[in-house]
């Protein structure tokens, strides 16, 4: 891909093409109602797009606010607050929809009802599901929910964070950290790296005699080549990379010991950031959305899923081809999706997207790379458009770096205005 040194444009902030105009067309007659499961980047971006498209929309979110993902290794490495990253709902509460507070416990696909946790039940003539992500704790032999308060995964923002962050800033000098990177795929794939990376930064400004072992469950990642200069430039006798062919793979871990196991070593941690496998949300499963993979295919027209009619999946749960589960895909997502919901309710075929994703990571506090994508339907699944995206330069200047992280945080406020704020 081409070189891309400079951020995303307004467009590409809008989930590109796709998504048309942000004055969705009101439709005639009785309004339709349209659930919304899940208040992240992606459900609340398609609850507000309904509204303001005349549909009666509701949203149904558990927590009582939203703790965001992206820059969340920067509170990891002591580099931000977790306030931060916490959200409130009460602008969705104004944008003309329903936003009601609890916990989506069963879908009735056939009577088009979703059952709360209060016993009350919401008829729907669409569904949206935006459930993130399950982690899969039964997927590394010692890991469950009990272990992560020992070995924190820190992959959902929120007090795993501020752990994990905790037990960094407590380690003695000269102690040694494991972090493991699951198999493909899981939530934002860059995100274990850059988390490596203000790891080491932390180790190298705070515990210099301290050591970063990084278990990898594959040979191959996202801005590799960008990631690994960096180290080379700034970690070298900071960080060790053990890559699956070298024995990456985690195949047990004992939370007591504080010990991570592979097929070929036995490491004693201070702190451990273990990173499991992950599924699309339960909700998802639930409502029979989830084929064996655990994750929900699509169409990549409309997102409705393609095992179950009038429910339609996107952000992390969706199988969405080449687009990467991320926040910035999840909100393209619900650009495109309520539009085709609109389009669908309205008796019209919705036409066929283009989304853009685009996504940063800090190798250092002022030391950005990014890689962009543009995606289409091609063959039933979303593609990459040849020759669409691009990748920071391997051989960029300081001033290009320090640009792409203030690029980065600007991104992160604009979203974060744009559908929270």
């Amino acid at each position: 891909m081409r070189a891309m040194p400079h951020g995303p444009t307004r467009r590409a902030l809008l989930g590109g093409a796709a998504a048309a105009t942000l004055a969705c067309p009101a439709l005639g007659g009785t309004r339709p109602r349209v659930v919304v499961v899940g208040a992240g980047f992606g459900g609340a971006t398609a609850a507000r797009w309904l509204a303001a498209g005349g549909v009666d929309t509701t949203l149904v979110e558990a927590s009582p606010n939203y703790v965001a993902c992206p820059r969340s290794n920067e509170v990891v490495a002591g580099l931000r607050g977790i306030e931060a990253q916490t959200l409130g709902y009460d602008a969705l509460g104004r944008a003309g929809l329903t936003f009601v507070h609890g916990t989506a416990r069963a879908v009735d696909a056939g009577a088009r009802r979703v059952s709360l946790g209060d016993g009350t039940a919401l008829p729907y003539d669409r569904l949206i599901l935006s459930p993130g992500i399950d982690l899969r704790f039964d997927a590394v032999p010692g890991y469950d929910a009990a272990a992560a308060e020992a070995m924190p995964h820190a992959w959902k923002a929120g007090a795993q964070t501020v752990l994990l962050a905790r037990q960094l800033a407590a380690m003695p000098e000269g102690g040694t950290v494991v972090l493991s990177a699951p198999a493909n795929p899981y939530r934002c794939p860059p995100g274990p790296y850059e988390r490596a990376s203000l790891i080491a930064h932390f180790l190298k400004a705070r515990k210099p005699r301290a050591k970063l072992i990084l278990l990898d469950a594959k040979d191959t990642f996202s801005k590799q080549k960008l990631f690994e200069a960096a180290w080379a430039r700034l970690y070298r006798d900071v960080l060790e990379v053990v890559p699956l062919a070298g024995g990456g793979q985690v195949s047990e871990v004992d939370p007591a010991a504080m010990v991570v196991r592979t097929d070929f070593a036995e490491i004693k941690a201070d702190v451990a950031c273990i990173i499991p496998p992950q599924r699309a949300g339960r909700i998802a499963a639930q409502a029979g959305c989830a084929d064996r993979s655990g994750w929900c295919p699509i169409d990549p027209v409309s997102f409705e899923s393609r095992l179950v009619p009038g429910i339609h999946v996107i952000g992390d749960a969706a199988i969405a081809g080449a687009m990467p589960k991320s926040a910035f895909s999840a909100n393209a997502q619900g650009k495109v999706c309520a539009q085709a919901v609109i389009d669908l309710l309205a008796g019209r075929e919705p036409e066929t997207p283009r989304l853009i994703n685009t996504c940063y990571s800090l190798v250092a506090p002022d030391d950005g790379i990014s890689i962009a994508g543009v995606f289409r339907p091609t063959d039933g699944q979303l593609a990459d458009v040849p020759g669409a995206g691009g990748i920071s330069p391997l051989d960029a200047p300081d001033a290009v770096r320090r640009q792409e992280a203030a690029y980065g945080e600007s991104w992160y406020r604009t979203i974060t205005r744009e559908v929270f704020g």
